[in-house]
């Protein structure tokens, strides 16, 4: 496809504008979720103990936590009107079967969630330490009930189970229980969260590391720093294995064409290796300058050596993913970000079990630095699903081409999505503002 041709294409300004919309929005529910049970392990620590540096700590993060939650809302508002504006046909198609998971989402785990958030950040005097102690436990638990529902959808859209055609040839959920315990979900689901805790560990852990670094608050700042990086590693670890792997063997079992575009390998073979780096030539068919492990790829998809894993000329050009580069570099640079995540948390590990972490900047300045990496490794898993699954809306099913609003011309999603990026700018701005504010007023500040 020409550039001009592709300009021109309206699917890729519908991608595009839901791409933005949804990438910019989970950068605020994945802190929530990281978040949420650090703040129940606060919560049952003071009252356990009595002491009051726990509840110190979650009403200051709780703070933190109810500004992530309220962009999230805000964000996620305009993803929903998406599937009728931009993806009417989809919505057509397959609205049947997921059009019952975003509804309880928003019914059961969307309302539990804010209906107790507000007695989180403001009902501890009110409430009592037991109850508030509840309410903490029932917003952790509504945030990652949300987060099912949604995964559900989307592992429907990566391996569709539990459903039918109707006469019109839309889906249909036959199956409810199949839909709702989709294999693909199960390791999807553990594989998200155990990140979103490595996002939340790391900022934990770099207001930890800029209090101890300014002098401030330093008995706060030993409890984020104990909490942040011991939580953190044992996360790091999980989503590299065994959550990591399990998503890896589940994508060469059931989108074997993923797994090659996203290693460049474009012809099969046994005892495939993996390329630590190189450049897929797409046009010439080949990676260019690779590093490989051999036998890595066989044993990282199958769990043996010696496997056959088929490359991208076994299967048909259309059923390709239309972006292999990226693809490749998403996948990449995700599991780059991933072993350093390790690395970092296993350094400040080792300077905490012998009581020096507070005592060494080289740590301290690594966690208050690298704490946007897990966003960015985030967004990239997200990439590596999504551009793996093209060209599917639903995979093997329904075809992206055929899935956005044909009504909707170009013009209008460019335009929208300027708004889009406007909105967000200024959004974010007073986020980071306010999130600013609430680390440099301190923790001693934060009370009912």
């Amino acid at each position: 496809m020409t550039t001009t041709a592709l300009i021109s294409d309206p699917a890729l300004w519908h991608r595009l504008q839901f791409a933005f919309t949804i990438t910019y929005h989970y950068l605020f529910p994945q802190l929530t979720m990281g978040l949420a049970w650090f703040l129940v392990y606060w919560k049952w620590k003071a009252l356990r103990t009595g002491n009051e540096r726990y509840n110190k700590a979650v009403r200051f993060w709780a703070k933190i936590f109810g500004l992530n939650f309220a962009l999230g809302v805000v964000t996620g508002i305009p993803m929903e009107f998406q599937f009728g504006t931009n993806w009417a046909d989809f919505s057509k198609y397959s609205g049947n079967v997921i059009g019952q998971t975003l509804a309880m989402e928003g019914m059961f785990a969307f309302f539990l969630e804010s209906a107790f958030i507000g007695a989180l950040i403001w009902g501890e005097q009110r409430l009592g330490p037991r109850l508030h102690f509840l309410a903490a436990v029932a917003v952790a638990v509504g945030s990652w009930i949300s987060a099912y529902f949604i995964l559900v959808t989307n592992a429907f859209m990566q391996h569709p189970v539990g459903y039918s055609f109707a006469a019109d040839g839309s889906l249909v959920l036959t199956d409810i229980v199949a839909y709702l315990t989709n294999p693909w979900v199960k390791v999807q689901f553990l594989h998200n969260q155990c990140a979103a805790v490595v996002t939340g560990s790391f900022v934990v852990s770099a207001v930890g590391a800029f209090y101890t670094l300014r002098n401030l608050h330093l008995d706060q700042a030993k409890l984020y720093l104990r909490s942040g990086t011991l939580v953190g590693l044992f996360a790091a670890i999980l989503v590299a294995f065994p959550t990591g792997d399990q998503q890896a063997k589940m994508i060469a079992e059931h989108q074997p064409v993923t797994l090659a575009a996203m290693e460049g390998r474009f012809h099969g073979g046994t005892f495939a290796d993996i390329s630590v780096i190189g450049q897929p030539n797409v046009k010439e068919r080949r990676l260019d300058n690779p590093i490989k492990i051999p036998g890595a790829l066989s044993f990282l998809a199958t769990g043996t050596f010696t496997s056959n894993i088929r490359g991208l000329d076994e299967f048909p050009e259309d059923t390709w993913p239309d972006n292999i580069e990226l693809l490749y570099y998403s996948f990449h640079l995700m599991v780059m970000l991933g072993m350093i995540f390790i690395l970092i948390m296993l350094a400040a590990n080792i300077q905490r079990w012998r009581g020096k972490i507070d005592t060494s900047p080289a740590i301290l300045w690594a966690l208050l630095l690298a704490w946007p990496f897990p966003y960015i490794a985030n967004t990239l898993g997200w990439m590596t699903a999504e551009l793996g699954r093209q060209p599917w809306l639903v995979y093997g099913l329904f075809r992206t081409s055929e899935g956005y609003s044909k009504s909707v011309s170009n013009g209008d999603v460019v335009f929208t999505l300027i708004g889009f990026c406007g909105l967000y700018l200024f959004l974010g701005l007073m986020f980071l503002y306010l999130v600013g504010r609430e680390i440099s007023h301190g923790p001693e500040a934060s009370h009912d």
